[in-house]
């Protein structure tokens, strides 16, 4: 159904707000690709922030003039799916993502920060972790030295139970793992070092206290 200029003014409008709070905007050719692929597609692209939609390339330049995003006018050709998002690499990975397991879906094109990018530029857009894959790796550095105590701990206790002696010490490694030791406790480590060195002699019983030895 063809539409009137009421709906294509919507239509641009509705588009030209995402633009307008957009980073990036990835193009992509959809030929052939089932209803039901492309529903999964729209349902993977709403779940990261993205918009996701199929335009008219005379709309989509129509929004895009005046932004930003009006250097990809020359690239507006063909049954395009636009994917837009004001995170700046959601938009590349969900198509990027999608292209993997579905070959009818060719990304073409796309714009980030005010740069064109090619196929590559996309696709090397897409493989930076996002924002919650970074804190989960994040999380990861944080918890190691935890894990790395309770790995010790864990094998004092089950030599104790076993009736073993109790190591001496952790190895290093696990240790240096942990947590650097604070000055006080490096102070108090050393204490029984400086008093396990020899004391002076004492002088021989029927020896003068200030008698200097005769040299030799």
């Amino acid at each position: 159904m063809p539409l009137n200029v009421q709906d294509k003014k919507a239509i641009v409008a509705v588009v030209g707000a995402q633009l307008a709070g957009a980073q990036t905007v990835v193009l992509a050719e959809y030929r052939g690709i089932p209803v039901e692929q492309l529903t999964k597609l729209r349902a993977s692209a709403r779940d990261q922030g993205v918009y996701l939609r199929v335009l008219k390339n005379t709309l989509a330049r129509r929004a895009a003039q005046g932004t930003q995003f009006e250097p990809l006018a020359d690239s507006m050709v063909g049954p395009l799916i636009y994917g837009i998002s004001a995170d700046p690499i959601a938009s590349a990975k969900v198509l990027q993502n999608f292209a993997k397991t579905q070959d009818k879906l060719v990304i073409t094109a796309g714009l980030y920060n005010g740069k064109l990018l090619d196929v590559a530029g996309v696709k090397s857009l897409a493989s930076i972790p996002s924002r919650d894959e970074l804190l989960s790796q994040l999380l990861g550095v944080m918890l190691a030295p935890v894990s790395a105590m309770a790995r010790v701990l864990g094998a004092v206790a089950a030599q104790k139970a076993a009736g073993a002696p109790a190591p001496v010490a952790a190895p290093v490694a696990e240790v240096a793992e942990v947590v650097a030791a604070p000055a006080e406790v490096v102070a108090e480590t050393a204490a029984p070092q400086a008093s396990a060195e020899p004391a002076a002699a004492a002088p021989e019983a029927g020896t003068e206290a200030n008698e200097t030895p005769a040299a030799e």
